[in-house]
C-alpha cells in the first residue's frame, strides 16, 4: 500500500509536458513562427550541435600536436560517448524534477528551468548552491573564451587593430544578445551556427590536403606529461558543452524527447572534428603548438576569409548560447525573471556582460584557457556533479521503483547505470581533474609568464 501511496505522489506523467505550448497562436506572424519561436526536436538537435564545436574546432588540431595522431582521435571519440551519456543523466534528472512538480501544480510557463533548480528540487540547497556555482562559472568563462576567438580570428582578416583592440569591439557587439528572450528564440541562428562550423571544418580539411605537408614537418607528439594532458582536457572542454541542456531541453516542446538528441548530435560533430584536426596536423605537425588557432596557420585565400567571417558570427551565437542561462540567473536573483517587458530585462542583463568583458582582456590565452576551463570547471559542471546527483537521487528503492525515465536495458538495468556512472565520476576527477588541472594550470602559468596578463595580441606574428 505505501508504495501505491509513493507511486502516486512521484511518478508523474506527460500530460502537462506535452502540451503543445507552441502551437499558433493570432498575434504572433507567421515570420516569426517560421524563424523566432522553435521549440521542435530539431530545435533542440541544431542548438546542441552548434553550440558543441563552436570555436573549439580551430583548437582540435593544436591538441593533436600535443596528444599525438592516434591519441587525439582515441580521446575525441572517447569523450564524445562520455559527453552523450552525462547528458543523458541531466535530461532524465530534469524529466524527473519537471514531473515531480507538475504533479504538484507547479505551473513553468513565465519560468525556465535551470540546472541548479533541478538539483534543488531533487538533492537540496548544497547541491543547488554547488551546481549554481559551478555552472555559473563555467558559461562566464566560455562566454569569455567566445569573445577572445572573435578577437583571434577577426585578426587574420584585419591585423590594423591588435587583438585586445578586436576584443573590445566584439564585446560591444555580444552585448546585444541581451535582447535575445531565451533558447526558443535561437532557431535560425542555431540552424545557420551549424551551417557555418560544417563550412570551416571542411574547409580547414580540404585547404590542408591541398596546401599538404609542410618541409620538413614533424609529427613529434606526445613529447611531456604537460601537454599530453593538457590536450586531453581541451577535448574533454570540447564535448563537455552540455551546461546549457535544461535550458535547451526547456525551450522543447516536448523536453521528455530529448534522451538521444545529444549523442546524435555528437556523432555529427565528430564527422567535423576528427577529419579537420587530424589533416592539419597531418600538414603542420609541431609548427601547431606555438600556433593554437588552426586558421593562422593556412594561406590567406577568400575560402580562408570566408571561414573567419562565418566563425565569427557563430561565436556571436555561442557567446549567446553560454550567456543566456547567465542572464536568467540574473533576472532571478533581482526579481524581474517574469517579466515581459522586453526592453526592460535586456537592460536589467547589460550588467553580466561587463565581467565577461574584462576577463577576456586580462586572460586572451586562445587556446591554453580552454584546456583550464574544461579541468577545473567542465570536469564537475557536466561529467561528476550530473553523475553524482543521478545515483543520490535514485538511490532509495522507492524513488528507483517510481523514476519516470527507467536505465536502458543493454547496461543491465539500475546496477549496470551505477556502473557507468561510477567510472566516469573516477576518471574525469582523476584524468580530467587531477591530472588535467595540474598541467593545464602549468601551461596556462606558462602564458602568463611569457605573454603577461593584458597582452595586447596573444601569438601574433612579429611586424617588420
Amino acid at each position: 500500500m505505501a508504495s501505491e501511496k509513493v507511486e502516486t505522489v512521484v511518478a508523474g506523467n506527460y500530460v502537462e509536458m506535452e502540451r503543445e505550448e507552441g502551437e499558433p497562436n493570432s498575434a504572433k506572424s507567421k515570420f516569426s513562427k517560421l524563424f523566432w519561436h522553435g521549440g521542435s526536436v530539431y530545435d533542440a538537435w541544431f542548438s546542441c550541435a552548434s553550440n558543441q564545436v563552436a570555436q573549439v574546432l580551430l583548437t582540435l588540431p593544436y591538441s593533436f600536436s600535443q596528444l599525438g595522431m592516434a591519441s587525439g582521435i582515441v580521446f575525441q571519440l572517447f569523450y564524445g560517448l562520455m559527453g552523450s551519456w552525462t547528458a543523458y543523466l541531466i535530461s532524465v534528472l530534469y524529466v524527473e524534477y519537471r514531473t515531480r512538480k507538475e504533479r504538484e501544480k507547479v505551473d513553468f510557463r513565465n519560468h525556465v528551468i535551470q540546472w541548479f533548480e533541478v538539483l534543488d528540487g531533487l538533492l537540496g540547497k548544497h547541491w543547488r548552491n554547488i551546481g549554481l556555482f559551478f555552472n555559473c562559472t563555467f558559461l562566464l568563462f566560455g562566454s569569455v573564451i567566445q569573445l577572445i576567438a572573435c578577437a583571434s580570428n577577426i585578426y587574420y582578416i584585419n591585423d590594423n587593430l591588435d587583438k585586445r583592440t578586436w576584443t573590445y569591439i566584439f564585446g560591444a557587439c555580444c552585448a546585444t544578445t541581451v535582447f535575445i528572450p531565451s533558447f526558443h528564440n535561437y532557431r535560425i541562428w542555431a540552424f545557420l551556427g551549424l551551417i557555418m562550423t560544417t563550412y570551416t571544418a571542411w574547409y580547414l580539411t580540404i585547404a590542408s590536403l591541398i596546401h599538404g605537408q609542410v618541409e620538413g614537418v614533424k609529427h613529434s607528439g606526445p613529447t611531456t606529461m604537460v601537454l599530453y594532458f593538457t590536450g586531453a582536457t581541451n577535448i574533454l572542454y570540447t564535448f563537455g558543452g552540455h551546461a546549457v541542456t535544461v535550458e535547451i531541453m526547456h525551450a522543447m516542446w516536448k523536453p521528455q524527447k530529448f534522451k538521444l538528441i545529444y549523442l546524435i548530435a555528437t556523432l555529427y560533430v565528430l564527422t567535423l572534428t576528427l577529419p579537420s584536426a587530424s589533416a592539419v596536423y597531418w600538414a603542420f605537425g609541431d609548427l601547431l603548438l606555438n600556433h593554437a588557432n588552426a586558421l593562422s596557420l593556412l594561406p590567406r585565400t577568400g575560402f580562408r576569409d570566408t571561414a573567419v567571417v562565418l566563425m565569427l558570427i557563430h561565436q556571436f551565437i555561442t557567446f549567446g548560447f553560454a550567456c543566456t542561462p547567465l542572464y536568467f540567473v540574473w533576472e532571478k536573483f533581482i526579481g524581474i525573471h517574469d517579466t515581459k517587458s522586453l526592453c526592460k530585462r535586456a537592460l536589467a542583463r547589460l550588467p553580466v556582460v561587463v565581467p565577461i568583458w574584462f576577463l577576456a582582456i586580462i586572460f586572451p590565452f586562445f587556446g591554453p584557457i580552454n584546456s583550464t576551463v574544461g579541468s577545473l570547471l567542465v570536469s564537475f559542471t557536466v561529467y561528476i556533479i550530473p553523475a553524482l546527483a543521478h545515483m543520490i537521487t535514485f538511490s532509495p528503492a522507492s524513488a528507483r521503483e517510481n523514476a519516470v525515465e527507467r536505465p536502458p536495458t543493454f547496461l543491465g538495468g539500475w546496477p549496470g547505470m551505477y556502473c557507468v556512472n561510477i567510472f566516469v565520476v573516477g576518471w574525469v576527477l582523476i584524468v580530467g581533474f587531477g591530472f588535467g588541472g595540474w598541467a593545464s594550470m602549468l601551461n596556462f602559468i606558462r602564458q602568463i609568464d611569457t605573454f603577461g596578463l593584458f597582452t595586447k595580441c596573444y601569438q601574433c606574428p612579429h611586424k617588420p
